[in-house]
């Protein structure tokens, strides 16, 4: 555990001086108990000899003093220590996850994600800083009494010496119980912060089902497992929390016994009997602390686990000397094969987009278009076959570099808790007012910050909460303007928008492919986007059906004919209706 620890923290050098500064004071502490004996054989004579007692007394009385300093420096330091080794282990974790495939950013991972930083990493500094000194204590402490003991009489430091071990093998297995509980735990509490985040985004719905208190039946379930996983735990660690326990009472009693026998048969003398018996109790005191310890410290094993379960993913690939500079905005797929791990989700796609066009990719649900546009912007690696940019496979050119050439606009449109105006400057910080109110008539969103009551500096609520769906898409498509991005992927999916924002938006992913250095890829749904579309891809289970100008396919009358017709009848339905 400690070196998993140390292997943590890029800077693990306070870390370091915290450990050595809780080992001088432990075995400190059992040095000043080893001068007991040479103090009692002197003061427990038929003449108590002071000469002899008082250099051990004086040294005693200065040792004393260092470890009361030394613990008076220990407490600050340490409480120093685990805020500032959890901000630099958070900071690690972050710029890690800062290199991953943005891919593997699921539902489930963003909540280990969240639990491992706000919880995992202050645990492990925390635990680090305050369980861990009364831990080395507890080890070392009984170490150096046995090593003083046997200068004072082998036998007695024998029998320290076989309890520990057995004190040792009964606690690795209460730990390691206590270890498979406590991962148990944490699984049964990350399924519950998942439905914790759902119950509170699905108010509406489950309000709307008469269950806006108890939540659904998956809340329940996750908070009864919980429950049911920490009871059984308790049970388990019952039985092996008790034996080690009385392994400890059991060698406490061995001391007695052979501390009396040795006194009464002569073999041992008074003094030495009394500073032994004072060395056993402070040799089975920190003993019987690390069962009350084992708990935390196993917990913070599995929180190191944890961190480091993260910390190892693998950052995307990137080359030495990778492309930094794209030359135009083409794009081309070239025989592409991609699968979600088993599930296979583009079998051999190949098709180009020009720089000043916009392709139109259509499909039934599944048949990878959300895919087309996640390999563009590298959220993965492709199987096989390659993904081009400008001439250049995406995995040659710098990560940044293609990303800062890519505006998504995805149909759940993620903002930030802030105003609309900073929301935006995310694309471009230092933008003037000027490019601001350009990108935002470009998008058709200033007509939305023209009703809103505060304009730019309305507060858009959590996730843009405070907007429609069809007005965060505004406020996306703003950015892809405001960012000046040569490679724009949208989704412009959005059956339930009304027809002002539907038609807004349209109009603005028009304007965005006015751009002749652009190239624009939009998963389209609606006729009006595909009728303004240069090319067409139709995409059934991941292969290229057809490519071409939506006028020649749908003269073809093929899949893309047929999708454009059920879109047409669909949106004459809601109109109707």
């Amino acid at each position: 555990m400690i070196r998993h620890m140390y292997r943590l923290y890029p800077h693990p050098g306070l870390l370091v001086r915290l450990t050595v500064l809780h080992v001088v004071l432990a075995v400190l502490q059992g040095l000043l108990l080893g001068s007991l004996v040479p103090i009692l054989r002197a003061l427990l004579r038929p003449e108590p000899d002071f000469a002899t007692a008082t250099p051990w007394l004086v040294a005693g009385g200065i040792g004393v003093l260092v470890y009361w300093a030394l613990k008076v420096i220990a407490t600050p330091v340490g409480f120093a220590a685990s805020m500032h080794l959890a901000a630099q282990l958070r900071h690690h974790l972050m710029r890690h996850v800062a290199t991953l495939p943005l891919g593997w950013f699921t539902g489930d991972r963003k909540a280990r994600l969240s639990r491992t930083v706000t919880t995992s990493a202050g645990n492990v500094a925390h635990l680090a800083a305050t369980f861990g000194p009364p831990a080395i204590t507890g080890t070392l402490v009984p170490i150096t009494v046995v090593a003083v003991t046997f200068v004072v009489d082998w036998r007695l430091a024998l029998v320290f010496l076989i309890i520990l071990p057995i004190a040792f093998l009964a606690l690795r297995r209460a730990g390691r119980i206590t270890s498979e509980a406590d991962r148990e735990l944490e699984e049964a509490a990350v399924e519950i912060a998942g439905r914790a985040i759902e119950f509170g985004q699905a108010q509406p719905v489950l309000r709307a089902a008469g269950v806006g208190a108890t939540g659904s039946a998956r809340m329940r379930h996750a908070l009864d497992d919980h429950r049911d996983r920490y009871l059984r735990g308790l049970r388990r660690s019952l039985f092996p929390d008790l034996t080690y326990t009385g392994v400890v009472m059991v060698g406490f009693v061995a001391v007695l016994v052979f501390g009396a026998q040795f006194l009464l048969n002569g073999s041992l003398a008074v003094p030495d009997t009394v500073a032994l018996l004072v060395l056993a109790v402070r040799f089975l005191e920190p003993l019987g602390t690390l069962t009350e310890l084992l708990g935390t410290l196993h917990a913070m094993d599995n929180a190191i686990s944890r961190v480091e379960s993260i910390l190892h993913t693998p950052a995307l690939p990137h080359k030495k000397n990778a492309v930094r500079r794209i030359e135009e905005a083409s794009i081309e797929f070239d025989d592409v094969t991609f699968s979600y791990g088993d599930t296979p989700a583009l079998s051999n796609v190949s098709f180009v987009c020009r720089p000043g066009t916009t392709t139109a990719l259509v499909g039934p649900s599944g048949s990878g278009k959300t895919t087309v546009t996640r390999l563009v912007a590298r959220f993965f690696d492709v199987d096989s076959g390659s993904v081009r940019v400008g001439g250049v496979d995406v995995r040659d050119l710098d990560h940044a570099t293609l990303l800062g050439e890519i505006a998504i606009v995805f149909q759940d449109v993620y903002l930030f808790d802030t105003t609309i105006e900073e929301n935006l400057r995310l694309a471009r910080p230092d933008a003037t007012r000027e490019e601001l109110e350009a990108a935002a008539r470009a998008a058709r969103l200033d007509e939305v910050i023209e009703r809103l009551p505060d304009g730019w500096d309305t507060q858009v609520g959590e996730g843009g909460a405070q907007l429609s769906g069809g007005e965060r898409q505004r406020v996306s498509i703003a950015r892809a303007f405001l960012k000046r991005a040569r490679i724009v992927l949208l989704d412009e999916a959005g059956s339930a928008l009304d027809p002002e924002n539907e038609g807004a938006i349209s109009e603005a992913i028009a304007n965005l492919a006015r751009d002749p250095e652009r190239t624009v890829i939009v998963i389209a749904h609606r006729p009006a986007t595909l009728a303004t579309a240069d090319f067409v891809v139709a995409l059934d289970g991941g292969r290229v059906m057809e490519f071409g100008s939506p006028v020649d396919l749908l003269r073809t009358g093929g899949t893309f004919a047929r999708l454009h017709n059920q879109y047409e009848h669909a949106r004459s339905w809601h109109i109707a209706t």
